[in-house]
């Protein structure tokens, strides 16, 4: 959405991601490495992340635009997104929030989520939507750098959308 409306130059993604059945629940040794060894729910672990490269393979015009890395944290369930960019075209933090709250409403309404809450992670386990952007985190350095926040449940999102991939196929081969 973003990209469409206003372009992307460049920037990063943070993910503050929850606890996974890879991690250690006590320091111990990682095939990965050092930090990824460590006790998960005692410790915020820094480590990579394939999320801007997968951007870049949906979106091929942000590939090489973006990069990310991840923090592994002790919560149970929900992550969430910080992405910084730069934007090609300028606008305000509202002109954004309104063109993220017209596509959750829209076309990308069951995917995109908006809230205004003052939401928490937990407050988000169990929500269907792919992505749940956070209107009041985020904040803007001008009208050309911003900071975008947005929550996802990382299980139930993925799974809404395999079962949305599946109804299509479904309905493609009903078609035949």
């Amino acid at each position: 959405v973003i990209n469409d409306k206003f372009g992307i130059v460049q920037g990063p993604i943070t993910t503050a991601h929850s606890d996974t059945a890879t991690h250690n629940t006590v320091d111990g040794p990682s095939a990965k490495d050092w930090r990824g060894g460590r006790g998960a729910a005692q410790n915020i672990i820094p480590s990579s992340t394939g999320a801007a490269k997968a951007v870049g393979k949906v979106i091929p015009e942000l590939n090489g635009k973006l990069t990310g890395m991840s923090m592994r944290v002790p919560t149970a369930n929900v992550s969430v997104v910080d992405l910084t960019v730069r934007l090609e075209k300028g606008a305000s933090y509202d002109q954004i929030k309104q063109v993220i709250k017209e596509a959750s409403e829209g076309d990308l309404k069951g995917v995109l989520a908006y809230t205004e809450d003052d939401v928490v992670s937990s407050d988000l386990n169990g929500n269907t939507n792919s992505s749940i952007f956070d209107a009041k985190a985020g904040i803007s350095l001008n009208d050309n750098f911003v900071k975008l926040v947005s929550w996802y449940d990382n299980e139930w999102g993925y799974s809404r959308r395999v079962l949305d991939l599946l109804a299509h196929v479904a309905k493609v081969d009903a078609s035949k």
